[in-house]
């Protein structure tokens, strides 16, 4: 008994994986293999085609001997990468005259710093900043002037904007010159060097945009429609006011959607919360995401409008980090409905991918042809089938019960 059940769950298992990489819709040859590793990129095209988690990818090698070989990846994103270095900072006075209240840091020669994030006491502020440089307290050379920063805070809003970047420098004395009749509040701040290493990353083109304008909500959304699904992680938004202006504003993607009697029902979810600013860049960073149709919904509030002038998306490009262990013909086999996610070992092992690898280049795509058998009948479809098999039930059954009666009576 145990050796048949271990046998059919063999058999479910090799059919489960042979079946795996058999099930896809679309291949590629792979191009230019001279090396053990190289990278694969993958286009919008093959994009649109495969699953939002970008599970049904694989490799597979025929060899001359007709061998069918797997070659293993690591799924990797050319995304952009932000690092922060906090520096050690002492505030060595805090003044004012005629110009305003002055604020000044002393901060290690060694260190480079290019953002001051400073907190204050106020809840509400609308300040001019100047923000100045010097290696001797006397000389000063400015890096920012008529720099605003601002806090908002009531029932219809909760916003705030302190921070200052500024060209990377490197001086021992910071000075922060604020314009105010109000004496502000340094609660805190902190000084940083903030390093930015830019990916590989995509610009789509946007097909339409619909706005309309919900009153009864105060609101306005826009709907975008891109050409086809893509991976998408920043959205900028471009305005044409001159006035200042804080808005609430979220940004969702669709899901999927539902036809019901009054009509189809949308579906959304949220990529990013913010604020649109009249003295920030207005660009909204989130996680990668695949999707072709956007909304974002901005709350107006009791304000007029905003007039959208244009709207930039973006996504990071991703790359395949294949290793090729054995001479075959290989193809980037992709678009499956019942494909899981691989698990390969050098997952395991990435520190040890070389850093300098090749990219190769990708054949015509071609659909793969599904071999479809004959369609048989289902065993049970016939009635006579359906008796004999409770015919053979009942028989085991009594088998087994009469042997049980037969022990009792022995006893």
């Amino acid at each position: 008994m145990k050796i048949k059940i271990c046998f059919l769950l063999f058999l479910f298992t090799f059919t489960n994986s042979y079946a795996q990489k058999n099930d896809f819709n679309y291949k590629r040859e792979i191009i230019g293999i001279t090396g053990q590793w190289h990278k694969l990129e993958l286009s919008n095209e093959i994009i649109a085609k495969i699953s939002p988690n970008l599970e049904d990818l694989r490799i597979i090698g025929i060899s001359k001997q007709n061998d069918t070989l797997e070659a293993p990846y690591i799924l990797h994103s050319t995304e952009d990468v932000r690092k922060y270095t906090d520096v050690d900072f002492k505030l060595l006075n805090q003044s004012r005259n005629k110009n305003g209240y002055y604020f000044t840091f002393k901060v290690p020669t060694s260190n480079s710093i290019n953002e001051i994030q400073l907190n204050f006491e106020q809840k509400n502020f609308d300040w001019k900043i100047t923000l100045e440089g010097s290696q001797n307290q006397q000389d000063w050379y400015t890096l920012i002037e008529d720099y605003r920063i601002l806090s908002i805070i009531n029932k219809q809003t909760n916003y705030q904007f302190t921070k200052l970047d500024f060209p990377t420098a490197n001086y021992s004395f910071y000075r922060i010159v604020i314009s105010s009749e109000e004496k502000p509040k340094l609660e805190s701040a902190k000084i940083s060097m903030k390093e930015l290493v830019k990916g590989k990353s995509r610009t789509y083109k946007t097909g339409k945009i619909s706005t309309f304008g919900n009153k009864k909500l105060q609101q306005t959304e826009l709907t975008i429609d891109l050409e086809s699904p893509v991976l998408v992680n920043d959205l900028k938004i471009n305005l044409n006011e001159s006035f200042d202006y804080y808005r609430p504003i979220h940004i969702q993607y669709l899901t999927d959607s539902t036809k019901t009697e009054g009509g189809w029902k949308y579906n959304y979810q949220t990529l990013a919360t913010g604020t649109l600013s009249s003295i920030e860049k207005n660009e909204f960073a989130f996680n990668n995401t695949s999707a072709q149709h956007l909304k974002v919904i901005i709350s107006n509030n009791d304000n007029q409008a905003l007039t959208i002038r244009d709207i930039e998306i973006r996504g990071s490009v991703y790359e395949l980090l294949v290793r090729f262990s054995k001479p075959a013909k290989y193809f980037l086999c992709y678009g499956s409905n019942n494909a899981q996610k691989p698990n390969y070992d050098i997952s395991r092992f990435s520190d040890k991918i070389p850093n300098a690898i090749t990219t190769l280049s990708l054949g015509d795509e071609k659909t793969v042809s599904k071999v479809v058998g004959p369609k048989s009948e289902p065993l049970f479809a016939n009635e006579k089938w359906l008796w004999a098999v409770m015919a053979l039930i009942i028989l085991i059954l009594a088998s087994f019960t009469l042997k049980m009666i037969k022990k009792t009576d022995e006893r």
